[in-house]
Formats: structure tokens, C-alpha cells, sequence
């Protein structure tokens, strides 16, 4: 398959050891294969950046695919909260963060490759909404779908890195990207907001979670 890692430089040769530990999944290689998407990730910040192509083979290696339709979205989020430095502000998201480890947080530790949304900032805003008993899980997993946010597919073992080849860079500039990021960050604030003024009367809040009135096993969870 061919892979993109957008960063403001050229990546050569990626090493497990030099991966940033408080990522979405934990320490990893974070590649996507839309092209434009890796071009967004590679301009931060006010200067062109790089999408790094390579070819990577998934032949024998073991991937979790967080996306597919047997794993719950709270899966995904029960990761984030192992891995990212969160702020949880108030009470319940707290308790909430105890409880999604606890039932969704799923082993890793025998996989060479995740796949599954981003999280960016802007939509890491969704999740904390969740934890506030805001939104429900239907809106959190509507709000992912919509997002146009792409699929990341990370390396996450010796195994996978020992897979990738380097195979050239495009340049990705700022004046295009840089821009089209913040469109991105704009349109998913005004979903945020729309979405919060809403009121799931059928849908499962983290409150229900927390007092043992939703069995893990839902379907509204998947």
C-alpha cells in the first residue's frame, strides 16, 4: 500500500525509538493514505511543509482496525484517554474516564498496525463533549463519521517499521494547505456547536454508563 506522513520535513528513514509518546495511540509512525490529508498535517504552522511517501506491505502483520463496524467508538475514544495528555476539568469526566477504561479499553500490545479516525484539537472537542455528558454516542460517532477527518494508519511495532520504504516527498504548501486546515478546524466548531444545542432523547450518555443502565454489549454502542 502507499502511505503519507505529512511533517514540516523530509522523512527518510522513520524509527519506532524517535516516535512521540502522547500521541492518539500511544508511540507510532502516522501515516494516512490521502495524500491531500498528509499535506494539511505537514503545514502547523505559517510554512510549506512535506507529505513523505513510502510503500509499506500489511503482508503478516496484525492490525486493529478501530474503524470497522464490531468495534465501539468508545474503543477509540478509551485509547485516546490512555495516550493523550487530557484535561478533565469537572467530576463526571473523570469518573467517565475510569469507566471507558475499564469496560472499552482494548488490548494492543499484540498489534504491528492501528487504524482509525484522527483527533485532531478541533476534534478531540467532540470527545471531551462525551465526557461531559453532552453529547451522546451517537452524536460523537455521527460528529466522526461527517467529519472528513480520514483514516490514520499507524505503525506501532519493530515488525511494521521494518515494512516501510521510503519512496520521494511532495512539497505541500502553506499558502494552500495552510488554509485549507483551517477551513477543516472552522467547519468542525460550527458542527460542534450544533451539535451540542441538540438533545438525543434515545441515545446513550456517558451518565447512563456510569450508573449501569446500558449493558456494554448495546448496539446503539457500535
Amino acid at each position: 500500500m502507499l502511505l503519507w506522513h505529512g511533517s514540516p520535513h523530509i522523512v527518510r528513514t522513520p524509527r519506532l525509538e524517535l516516535c512521540r509518546p502522547f500521541n492518539d495511540y500511544g508511540p507510532g509512525f502516522y501515516c494516512t493514505e490521502d495524500v491531500d490529508l498528509a499535506k494539511e498535517w505537514a503545514c502547523p504552522s505559517d510554512a510549506d511543509g512535506f507529505a513523505n511517501r513510502y510503500d509499506f506491505s500489511l503482508d503478516a502483520l496484525s492490525v486493529l482496525d478501530l474503524s470497522s463496524p464490531g468495534v465501539s467508538v468508545l474503543a477509540w475514544l478509551a485509547l485516546l484517554l490512555v495516550n493523550r495528555r487530557v484535561d478533565l476539568s469537572n467530576a463526571i469526566a473523570r469518573e467517565a474516564r475510569g469507566c471507558l477504561l475499564e469496560i472499552f479499553l482494548l488490548d494492543t500490545s499484540g498489534f504491528d498496525v492501528i487504524r482509525g479516525y484522527s483527533a485532531d484539537d478541533s476534534y478531540f472537542a467532540f470527545a471531551r463533549a462525551f465526557l461531559n455528558n453532552t453529547i451522546s454516542v451517537g452524536q460523537l460517532s455521527e460528529a466522526l463519521r461527517l467529519g472528513n477527518l480520514g483514516e490514520q494508519v499507524v505503525l506501532v511495532s519493530a515488525k511494521a517499521f521494518d515494512r516501510i520504504r521510503f519512496a520521494g516527498f511532495e512539497v505541500a504548501p502553506y499558502e494552500v494547505y495552510g488554509p485549507r486546515r483551517a477551513s477543516r478546524d472552522m467547519q468542525a466548531r460550527r458542527r460542534y456547536q450544533a451539535l451540542t444545542a441538540l438533545f438525543d432523547r434515545d441515545g446513550i450518555y456517558v451518565r447512563d454508563l456510569l450508573l449501569g443502565e446500558v449493558d456494554a454489549h448495546d448496539p446503539r454502542l457500535f
